[in-house]
């Protein structure tokens, strides 16, 4: 029986420092003008400017939070925790989402006692603070739209933003409307369009957290053509116990049982090239692998069955 593992960890300090930045930079930003929002939002009675900085209080929250996680993420592995901390992002991204859902019911609550009785709106000021608003959310959407891909948070953090930016058009719209109609049901009715978005924005993370967190395959890795991959090569018999998942954004992982013919002679060689192929074609950089002969399969995993049991490629 031979067994071996690779760690093949990509040099991620350059980019994470990137995104931190970029993180960083957007919080001060977004919480600003959090508060200026809010303020306007107060002054012009305007329930879609309130619940747009509800929204961005939201997000001052996640960028904080994401920020959180990539200092604790960079703790190195403990004898108690021996993957490390990376999976705290998870997590805050998780929170992240969640807390979103709150915010959008209590715009609805409010959303609906302004339907039954729309109050007077100052639409000049509102449409002031909205295009203040839109100008802050591109510039948070410039600094972090390099990094999106680099880690949940990021992504999560972006997609806030973007329905950050929708959101203050949605309130220069309902602010032109009562100006020119004087229909202020249009103020309401938009904060409901922005908790439609803040539920787009927020459902993403919390299924992709939610699968890495149940060890789900990475939803960019096909398991059938790893599967496949690991079988093509020469002296498998099989394959069994094929896990892959997520420790952390980026950060992939493999384990499985492989079986050669009784005899085969170049173990070593196959281990090393199953390694290779897992890194080149699906970005794999953590792979375990424990080879097995037939004899040892049938006498210690009687209950085992392979996927495909067949004479070894030559």
């Amino acid at each position: 029986m031979a067994q071996a593992h690779s760690h093949n960890h990509h040099d991620h300090d350059h980019h994470q420092e990137g995104s931190r930045r970029s993180l960083f930079l957007s919080f001060i930003i977004i919480s600003g003008f959090m508060v200026v929002e809010a303020v306007g939002g107060w002054l012009t009675n305007s329930l879609a400017l309130l619940s747009d900085a509800g929204h961005m209080l939201t997000d001052s929250g996640a960028l904080a939070l994401s920020l959180l996680a990539m200092k604790i993420g960079a703790r190195p592995p403990s004898l108690t925790k021996t993957f490390g901390y990376r999976r705290f992002e998870i997590l805050a991204a998780l929170l992240n989402g969640m807390a979103l859902w709150v915010i959008v019911g209590v715009i609805l609550h409010e959303a609906y006692n302004r339907l039954l009785a729309p109050p007077e709106v100052k639409a000049s000021g509102m449409m002031a603070v909205a295009v203040i608003g839109l100008i802050v959310n591109l510039a948070a959407i410039r600094l972090l739209h390099t990094h999106k891909e680099e880690s949940i948070n990021v992504r999560g953090a972006f997609l806030h933003v973007i329905a950050d930016s929708l959101g203050s058009v949605g309130v220069l719209i309902a602010g032109l409307i009562i100006m020119t109609t004087g229909w202020t049901m249009i103020d309401p009715l938009i904060s409901l369009v922005i908790c439609c978005l803040i539920l787009w924005s927020s459902w993403g993370i919390i299924r992709d957290s939610v699968h890495i967190l149940l060890l789900g395959v990475p939803q960019h890795i096909d398991y059938r053509k790893v599967e496949d991959t690991i079988l093509g090569h020469e002296g498998v018999c099989c394959l069994y116990d094929l896990h892959i998942w997520t420790i952390a954004s980026g950060q992939e992982s493999l384990s499985a049982h492989v079986v050669v013919a009784d005899g085969f002679d170049r173990q070593k060689e196959l281990l090393e090239d199953i390694i290779e192929s897992m890194s080149e074609k699906f970005g794999i950089d953590h792979t375990t692998i424990q080879i097995e002969e037939n004899h040892q399969m049938k006498d210690n995993r009687l209950n085992t069955t392979c996927r495909i049991d067949r004479q070894p490629r030559s």
